[in-house]
């Protein structure tokens, strides 16, 4: 392996390693208790070392956010490629939705959060468009499962980005709307119970 190989191996186990401290400081202490020097202590280096790699704290956790979403896009990619029905397909679509709730719920709500909020703010415009490239691909997949649907006859005639992004809206607030409610009340979580009514009732409704 040569110099620069090297260089770029230490330099991504450098970034991994940032990025592993600031989700493990970020879900114990919040977001607005969280410092760059907390992260960087948890890292084992310097604050400066840290800016080396990143602009400032919303961009990290903005990172951290979009980690989750390029895997929902990678599945929902990869589960479009099968041969599937587009009704088999909007419930595989579910189980991928319950699957990355169940593995990350927090990072998924960071992820909710940063789509509805201001924090976008600090970010560069290259992790910006980063990540409207992947909403819309995943989204675009999603419309391409309705269009199929529509015209194979099976679904009924609706605009399919609309449905897509009430698919993808309806994820989101069931995740979001739930988990407060879990917060408040200290009840248990119905996420994957109300994602299962709710896709019963959207793919009901396409086939009327």
């Amino acid at each position: 392996m040569g110099i620069k190989e090297r260089k770029l191996r230490e330099k991504k186990l450098r970034y991994d390693m940032i990025m592993a401290a600031a989700k493990k400081v970020f879900l114990s202490k919040g977001f607005f208790r969280t410092t760059i020097e907390q992260i960087a202590n948890e890292a084992e280096i310097s604050p400066g070392t840290l800016y080396l790699y990143f602009n400032n704290k919303e961009e990290l956790h903005t990172l951290l956010s979009f980690e989750i979403l390029k895997r929902v896009t990678r599945e929902i990619v990869a589960m479009n490629r099968q041969q599937l029905s587009p009704e088999e397909k909007l419930y595989d679509l579910k189980k991928i939705f319950i699957k990355i709730y169940e593995s990350d719920p927090m990072l998924l709500i960071n992820l909710f959060h940063m789509q509805s909020g201001d924090s976008l703010k600090n970010i560069s415009e290259q992790i910006i468009d980063d990540i409207k490239m992947t909403s819309s691909q995943s989204l675009g997949v999603m419309a391409s499962i309705i269009e199929e649907g529509v015209n194979n006859g099976v679904f009924m005639e609706r605009h399919p980005v609309a449905v897509a992004d009430i698919i993808w809206s309806t994820y989101s607030g069931v995740v979001l709307w739930v988990n407060s409610k879990r917060l408040l009340n200290n009840e248990k979580d119905f996420v994957k119970q109300t994602l299962d009514t709710a896709f019963e009732i959207i793919v009901k409704g396409l086939k009327m």
